[in-house]
């Protein structure tokens, strides 16, 4: 696939978004990294755009994990069993997701874009158990939410994140911090998962995709810092970005429907 020098450009600027929100609010990075290359970088076919994508986000959340483990942000046991459980949901979803029309994957993932921001926005002032652990008891239910997400992580070509942050509130009782530090270990392993069945049907492109990651290394951090120090405002904060997850998915299901049709 061949790509002007101001679409890498724009792909380089959509990675620094992509990196600041994912630092921020843990699943940011995942919603808006397809739109980002299907409409602004102009990335031509949508599934190049969700193993692309997959890929740089796996890449931007493994670094924003670093920063959040740091700050002691990440519940470990929490995120490996849920992660374990969605892998194979994820190299299953993923499988689907290739063989599907490619303006009908952007009409339903607008779809599951309006979803996630009503339960984003529902949640966003909770609080959450600060010592909160995964056990026997709830284990049952973390592997659960755990597999959902890594169906519809794969198949929408997403991290996830948007998807893992309120099933490890729901699952665990964590508060929302931990929870997003957390779920950047099930955004990496879904977001490689993903990427890598694309990759062997020559779906990724990998000099964007670099350059998508490099842009969110730098934004990743920022946001990973914004974080901490936003927490207080997390309420508000949060109900902005679904605002923002819910016009961007209007956007998308105009665009695709009217994509579809006229095609």
């Amino acid at each position: 696939m061949h790509l002007e020098p101001l679409q890498y450009l724009l792909g380089l600027l959509s990675g620094g978004l992509v990196g600041f929100t994912l630092g921020l609010f843990g699943g940011g990075g995942s919603i808006l990294a397809v739109p980002l290359m299907v409409y602004l970088v102009g990335v031509p076919s949508p599934q190049i755009a969700i193993g692309t994508s997959a890929l740089a986000v796996a890449a931007n959340a493994g670094a924003n994990l670093l920063a959040h483990a740091r700050r002691g942000n990440v519940n470990w046991r929490c995120a490996a069993v849920y992660s374990a459980a969605g892998v194979a949901g994820a190299f299953v979803g993923s499988s689907v997701g290739k063989a599907i029309d490619g303006q009908k994957l952007l009409f339903l993932f607008a779809l599951l874009m309006m979803v996630v921001s009503f339960l984003m926005f529902r949640r966003r002032g909770a609080a959450g158990n600060p010592h909160s652990v995964c056990t026997m008891v709830n284990a049952p239910k973390t592997v659960g939410y755990g597999a959902a997400t890594g169906v519809l992580s794969g198949f929408f070509g997403i991290g996830g994140g948007f998807l893992i942050v309120p099933g490890l509130v729901a699952a665990t009782g964590m508060p929302l911090l931990n929870a997003i530090g957390s779920s950047l270990v099930a955004v990496t392993a879904f977001g490689l998962t993903t990427a890598i069945n694309y990759s062997f049907s020559g779906l990724v492109d990998w000099p964007l995709a670099g350059l998508f990651i490099a842009g969110g290394v730098g934004g990743g951090v920022a946001g990973a810092f914004s974080a901490g120090h936003l927490s207080k405002s997390r309420g508000l904060l949060g109900s902005l970005f679904a605002g923002l997850v819910f016009v961007v998915a209007i956007y998308v299901a105009v665009r695709s429907a009217t994509a579809f049709w006229a095609g």
